[in-house]
């Protein structure tokens, strides 16, 4: 007789509710930002330089190689909410009244080392839940790029080659066909991110804890948070298209605002702070 799978794979965990919100909740986030980046503006805009720096790296080394730069490019769209991790930290300690500081930012990057500690629901939950994140970028180049290969009539070798032959094509087909299958795949992935790594950061909670939270927000808001991913594609556009300059401003302006769509939609109250654990792992901790 076969041995029984474990209950625990089939029992829901339990999950923090959440809230409805009105339509207008995005643009409040993106003004709460605002404050915040002005309250720290230096070590803000420091996330965004240097994901500019990177950027440019990628196109100088990439320009004359499509798909490497198109992938590069995409997967740090798709691991931005890893990439915002200490901009949720800085948020969450203004909205404490503490310190938001380069040391708070050298802290919260440094947590996933004793973070391995808390087993389950330690740091390493949002490390792991990165990686997946990285895989379903690569994911979505390689069948991107399948996709243009095989039914683009000419080869796609550059930018100005995919601009001409697939977005500029007289019949718009492919185009729209490329739009409509990157869209598809996206929407898992924002439904599974929205709020999973400012809540991973701020409770001690799983990873399958945070994803299932997400999904819920998103299920019990599908308006409002269609419109914050739109706003997300919007200002990150822009970002790209001002040569990457723009993002100096959106980085950290998008991850501000994530925070901000996190408490805002989900109620974590009744799961144990996470820098709760980080006292009681710190050397002469009680």
């Amino acid at each position: 007789m076969p041995a029984c799978l474990p209950t625990r794979l089939f029992t829901p965990p339990p999950l923090a509710p959440v809230h409805a919100i009105g339509w207008s909740r995005p643009f409040f986030w993106l003004k709460q930002a605002l404050r915040d980046m002005a309250r720290a503006p230096w070590i803000s805009m420091a996330h965004g330089g240097g994901l500019a720096l990177i950027g440019w790296a990628i196109l100088a080394l990439g320009h004359n190689r499509f798909w490497l730069m198109a992938g590069a490019l995409s997967g740090f769209l798709v691991v931005g909410p890893v990439v915002a991790t200490s901009l949720y930290a800085l948020s969450r300690a203004q909205e404490r009244g503490e310190r938001a500081d380069a040391s708070l930012v050298r802290r919260t990057w440094m947590q996933w080392q004793s973070g391995r500690a808390t087993a389950q629901a330690g740091y390493w939950c949002m490390v792991r839940f990165g990686l997946l994140l990285a895989l379903a970028a690569t994911g979505w180049v390689a069948v991107s790029a399948s996709l243009i290969v095989v039914m683009s009539p000419v080869p796609v070798a550059t930018p100005a080659d995919f601009v001409a032959h697939v977005v500029l094509a007289q019949d718009g087909g492919l185009f729209l066909g490329w739009m409509a299958l990157g869209s598809f795949l996206a929407a898992p992935i924002f439904a599974s991110s929205v709020v999973a790594m400012p809540l991973m950061l701020d409770r001690r909670v799983s990873m399958r804890q945070a994803v299932l939270t997400s999904w819920l927000a998103v299920i019990a808001n599908p308006g409002p948070l269609a419109l914050w991913a739109a706003l997300i594609v919007l200002l990150t556009l822009l970002g790209l298209g001002s040569y990457l300059l723009g993002l100096v401003v959106v980085m950290p302006l998008l991850g501000h605002a994530s925070w901000h769509a996190y408490r805002d939609l989900v109620d974590a109250s009744a799961f144990p702070a996470r820098d709760a654990d980080d006292r009681a792992l710190a050397p002469g901790g009680r």
